[in-house]
């Protein structure tokens, strides 16, 4: 039932793609079974040119010659309408093949940040080029292989059953033994073996990419000889795995070879024992030999075919299940653009625990921060702070209780305009392998190069941009790994600046840069943060002292609420505390001040 439940998951799946070009497809279709009807008669022919050569004169060879003509029509329609199959599978398998990566990166793009943070890179990229690669060898396999030689079958199969009735049904039972147990090894005992290799498959891209991607991790640690030996481990289960998928497929072979060369010797003797009653002609008996070749390397295929398709079936699986999947994180039916005037937010009663937690990182929390107030968070690790910021940006859904922007509950908005509103510096930026002004200029994509560079001279960017020799058309290497810590952190701020949303974020911002570069960067986030609701994670305190207000978390509470000086003036308090650890106590007074 699964095997079954499975390919008719797949047949959906392909048939939607196919018909996104019905006319392509139903004109495929007729050139499909118009060509293979012209191939099913070419061995009829040779019986007709053998019989005319038999029966015929040497001073009159007009119907040997007609035969002959015939033979030749029917061959060069063969080729020609075969070419003509190859072409409209081409354009059709094309478009389809394009939407199906359209839309797996699409629906890829659109998981939640919890699902992008439990999967390897390198496995995802691996599965929806797998999928695409195995669509195309599907429906080439059915369109050039499997549908041909069932017609064929089936063809040849009823015209013995109406000329010879012993040889039709001779031959019928030993097609339909032939498929019941090529299609048996194939489903229950080859295609196990198939999908345990494709799953070491994608462990072992996910495991290539993975190292490849922490190459800097693995030079800083020497540590090529343990990842050889991870890659070395991984790389022989998978051939341990592919072997034995191998090997199936081996035996499974042989014992078609077996059943085919039975099906042969049933042929041609029956074919003989027809001759010798005068039932058959030598023209029949030359399109015989010639039709037990045609139907052999058919039938042959067949078994292949079937292999070719439960792989196939198999490897669209995680494409599938992609298209399948719900969105953890959705638009609400009747979602509407968010409308941000102000830029307040306000946490109404929330509860919130990540799936693969135990314990809530919030329960029952309200907060409020009026439109323009610039708010700093900070607390140990752990105590709710980077959850904050991702909750406004609705990375995650609640448990309980609501967000607000405006008076707007953001799980009644859409993400896209949600997300355009919310400007975001992360801790550790992520670059894309693009040049410089495409970074910058992500959040605002149609701005002008001199806007970009104004950007960048706002976040003291412009410092080491305007000396690399391509300047912004710069290339920055994979996730940015051409740039250094900090300039890959002014980058992603000059990108801010640029998007200039109505409500900024800035987790962490300035923990990759060096003292000189923090004041630069703290003096432009003065002048971005004017005028628009900020929030500011931070554990370096020295940067959040001339804000608004500061929130000390501990555990998902805020444990105080209020300005640098006014936090300071508490000798006990948490943040005075966090204050002394990273200043000393010698320092504190000043500090105060």
């Amino acid at each position: 039932m699964r095997a079954k439940s499975k390919l008719g998951r797949v047949w959906r799946f392909a048939t939607h793609y196919w018909l996104l070009s019905p006319v392509l497809f139903g004109t495929l279709l007729v050139a499909r079974f118009g060509s293979t009807l012209i191939d099913v008669s070419v061995p009829l022919a040779a019986g007709w040119l053998v019989d005319a050569v038999a029966q015929g004169l040497r001073d009159d060879p007009k119907p040997a010659l007609h035969a002959l003509g015939w033979l030749l029509l029917l061959a060069t329609s063969f080729q020609v309408s075969r070419q003509l199959v190859t072409f409209l599978l081409n354009r059709m398998s094309a478009r389809a093949i394009s939407a199906i990566g359209q839309d797996a990166f699409s629906k890829v793009q659109r998981f939640s940040a919890d699902w992008h943070a439990n999967s390897f890179a390198g496995a995802t990229v691996r599965k929806i080029t797998r999928g695409m690669s195995s669509f195309d060898t599907f429906t080439d396999t059915l369109a050039f292989n499997l549908v041909p030689a069932l017609i064929v079958v089936l063809g040849v199969t009823a015209t013995f059953a109406w000329r010879w009735p012993l040889l039709g049904a001779l031959v019928g039972l030993c097609i339909v033994v032939f498929i019941a147990v090529s299609v048996s090894l194939s489903i229950f005992w080859v295609s196990p073996a198939n999908r345990a290799a494709r799953e070491m498959d994608s462990r072992l891209s996910g495991t290539v990419a993975d190292s490849v991607t922490g190459n800097p991790t693995v030079k800083s640690f020497a540590a090529e000889q343990r990842e050889d030996a991870l890659f070395k481990d991984v790389v022989s289960k998978w051939a341990q795995r592919s072997v034995v998928a191998w090997d199936r497929g081996a035996w499974t072979g042989l014992a078609q070879a077996a059943m085919l060369l039975v099906l042969q010797a049933v042929m041609l003797s029956v074919g003989i024992l027809l001759w010798s009653r005068g039932e058959a002609t030598p023209g029949d008996i030359a399109s015989l030999i010639a039709t037990q070749f045609l139907i052999s390397g058919y039938l042959r295929d067949i078994a292949q075919h079937v292999r070719q398709i439960q792989r196939n079936v198999n490897d669209m699986d995680d494409v599938l299940d992609f298209r399948d999947a719900e969105l953890d994180v959705a638009d609400a039916p009747d979602a509407v653009p968010l409308a941000v005037s102000r830029g307040s937010i306000e946490f109404e009663n929330i509860t919130f625990r990540y799936k693969s937690a135990r314990a809530a990182v919030y329960r029952n929390f309200s907060l409020t921060i009026p439109a323009g107030q610039r708010v700093g968070l900070v607390g140990h690790s752990g105590s709710g702070k980077s959850t904050f910021v991702k909750l406004i940006q609705r990375f995650y859904d609640l448990d309980e209780g609501r967000i607000l922007i405006d008076g707007q509950d953001i799980s009644r908005v859409t993400q896209t305009s949600l997300r355009q509103s919310v400007g975001l510096v992360p801790q550790d930026p992520i670059l894309f392998h693009r040049s410089l002004a495409e970074n910058i200029s992500y959040g605002r994509p149609g701005a002008s190069l001199e806007e970009i560079r104004e950007a960048a001279r706002f976040a003291h960017a412009a410092e080491f941009i305007d000396n690399l020799p391509k300047g912004y058309e710069t290339l920055v290497g994979e996730r940015g790994i051409k740039l250094s810590g900090g300039e890959r952190q002014r980058v992603a701020i000059a990108r801010a600046i640029l998007a200039n949303t109505p409500i900024l974020v800035l987790d962490e911002a300035t923990s990759s840069l060096d003292s000189v570069s923090e004041k630069y960067i703290r003096d432009a986030m003065d002048r971005l943060s004017a005028g628009r609701t900020t929030i500011v994670v931070a554990h370096r305190l020295s940067t959040i002292q001339r804000l608004d207000r500061i929130l000390v978390f501990e555990k998902g509470e805020v444990v105080e609420d209020g300005t640098h000086a006014q936090l300071m003036a508490r000798p006990d308090g948490h943040y005075r505390r966090l204050l002394e650890v990273q200043l000393g106590t010698g320092e504190i007074a000043a500090a105060a001040e």
